[in-house]
């Protein structure tokens, strides 16, 4: 079976503001994902720009077929 990650997420602006999810699921290559990897991916995924600071929490490993089709490198993929 295929694992994602599900998890919440904080991003704090450098400019001011922030955003955050609550639910959030991502595609993982294998069993598990450290938080600066997610938050990376986040950031990446979302093309996000002047981040500050990013905060993962609640995080836990699920089984799930994956959403997105499978890509050519080895980068989560979050639906």
């Amino acid at each position: 079976m295929e694992k994602r990650v599900c998890f919440d997420f904080e991003v704090d602006f450098s400019n001011g503001g922030g955003i955050q999810g609550q639910g959030f699921r991502l595609d993982i290559p294998g069993d598990d994902i450290t938080d600066d990897e997610l938050a990376d991916y986040i950031v990446r995924d979302m093309r996000l720009l002047m981040v500050g600071e990013v905060r993962i929490l609640n995080k836990s490993i699920i089984e799930e077929a994956h959403k997105r089709p499978a890509n050519t490198g080895s980068e989560p993929t979050s639906t």
